[in-house]
């Protein structure tokens, strides 16, 4: 197999659950180039993701690696199988980290959301949405805010398509009440995160001014829940585009934070009716 020159994320995850398989197993890249019959340095560039590994490797690897959660074994033989998802006709026109955002979506099985600044990705009405791509910096040609518009509008399947998964979105008051797009692009969008929150997968959580302080205050962040808990993963937004945390040090300090957050945030009921009100104010 050809190397790839940029690993997508979930390539770059791969390699680094085979290179901590390898490393609690106490074992060598020798020892494992020996179980491929391949040079050691291409088992460094397989769990950089920059090789591509077949399941059937995979397999032989979590085998020999000793390796005694087989659903976590499985699962990384998964992760090694083909899939060529919706977000790959975007390739080479939006940038990566927007790739890898709707890759993480496709693969969780339960999802949770905060943000304190905007609507969530995947309850933006187009309106919203727009206004948002419009405020970046650089300004963005308007054949990029259209395509970025698709993405989204795509990637919204996620929780609203014939395999939609449950959604947490935790939002804070100061996200609610911005005007992106003027007052009655806001409206609507209010509007239609309430109608979406009657979905049965779908949980809206507001967080008031009232709160006062909460964990994570100013951070936008998503916890994606894997096909096991190792492949949990949480994305966190900032200026130069997502990062990915995996580490399981990260995880627990995000999984605390995110049910603290929904222990402070209104209940669903009260959710909506703090919603409505905002919104009956434009």
């Amino acid at each position: 197999m050809s190397t790839r020159r940029t690993p997508t994320e979930r390539q770059r995850r791969l390699g680094a659950e085979l290179r901590k398989l390898r490393i609690a197993a106490d074992t060598s890249t020798e020892f494992a180039a020996g179980l491929l019959g391949m040079d050691r340095t291409r088992i460094a560039n397989m769990e950089s993701g920059i090789r591509p590994i077949s399941a059937e490797r995979v397999r032989t690897l979590a085998s020999n690696y000793i390796c005694g959660d087989d659903a976590y074994a499985e699962a990384l033989v998964e992760m090694a199988e083909p899939c060529v998802g919706w977000w790959e006709r975007y390739r080479g026109s939006l940038p990566q980290g927007m790739l890898d955002i709707a890759e993480m979506d496709a693969h969780a099985v339960r999802m949770r959301g905060v943000n304190t600044v905007h609507i969530p990705g995947l309850l933006q009405t187009s309106e919203h949405a727009t206004a948002v791509f419009r405020f970046a910096v650089p300004k963005l040609p308007e054949h990029e805010v259209a395509l970025r518009l698709a993405h989204r509008s795509e990637r919204q399947q996620v929780i609203t398509g014939a395999k939609a998964i449950p959604y947490v979105a935790l939002i804070h008051e100061a996200a609610l009440r911005m005007q992106f797009g003027g007052r009655d692009v806001a409206k609507a969008q209010l509007e239609f995160l309430l109608e979406t929150s009657e979905r049965d997968n779908v949980k809206v959580l507001a967080l008031p001014f009232e709160q006062g302080g909460f964990p994570g205050a100013g951070q936008n962040a998503v916890y994606a829940e894997g096909a096991v808990p190792q492949l949990d993963t949480v994305q966190v937004d900032s200026l130069h585009g997502p990062a990915f945390l995996h580490a399981e040090s990260q995880l627990a300090k995000y999984r605390g934070q995110f049910d603290w957050l929904e222990e402070l945030a209104l209940s669903q009921e009260d959710s909506r009716s703090f919603i409505h009100g905002i919104a009956r104010q434009l």
